[in-house]
């Protein structure tokens, strides 16, 4: 599966090309340059979800200061009628 270089991937479709790259390789019986192929495909997708990951870690971490200076998440204050 070919990615268009101007489209980035989302991290569902990079999951799972990745996982079909696992696969691959786990099943075997492939020639040496293929494997290799895969194997730096599956480095550049593990990238691009750990790329993901990072960004919504930070998003979260940006918004928890905000939502916990009264001691309050946004829930408890919907809850509370706050």
């Amino acid at each position: 599966m070919a990615a268009d270089p101007e489209q980035p991937l989302s991290y569902e479709a990079a999951r799972e090309e990745l996982l079909d790259v696992v696969r691959q390789l786990e099943a075997g019986g492939l020639p040496l340059e293929k494997s290799l192929a895969l194997w730096e495909r599956g480095e550049e997708l593990a990238q691009i979800c750990q790329n993901w990951l990072d960004g919504a870690r930070a998003r979260l971490s940006a918004r928890r200061p905000s939502e916990l200076s009264d001691g309050k998440t946004e829930n408890d204050k919907t809850e509370n009628g706050d």
